[in-house]
């Protein structure tokens, strides 16, 4: 029993974005206002959440964005890479354009 009223504490200590979406899914359905709350995903739910409880939108404080323009990011730069390997690049600024790819794969890690 001590163990329940622990995570519950922890779960109210924790902003909302530190929560799963298994955790953000349970507190979404005790709210009888939303509905669909299965087929949302986790950013989604927390819009609905902050709406409902009177919480207003946290400062962004990611690097680079959101993961989608991340991705976006490293789509560019992929297709920058091939271009440049086409075209006979020198081996080290292909291997610039790699380690960039690289950083903003981890940053997208962190970020999910």
């Amino acid at each position: 029993m001590g163990q329940k009223k622990k995570e519950l504490e922890e779960k109210k200590e924790k902003p909302l974005e530190r929560w799963t979406i298994k955790e953000l899914r349970e507190e979404a359905l005790k709210v009888p206002d939303i509905q669909g709350v299965h087929g949302m995903n986790k950013e989604e739910i927390l819009i609905t959440l902050r709406k409902h409880k009177g919480i207003s939108e946290p400062e962004p404080t990611k690097k680079g964005g959101s993961v989608r323009e991340i991705k976006k990011k490293i789509n560019e730069l992929r297709e920058i890479k091939e271009q440049e390997r086409e075209s006979g690049a020198a081996r080290t600024r292909l291997d610039i354009l790699r380690k960039k790819i690289s950083r903003l794969k981890k940053l997208t890690q962190r970020q999910a």
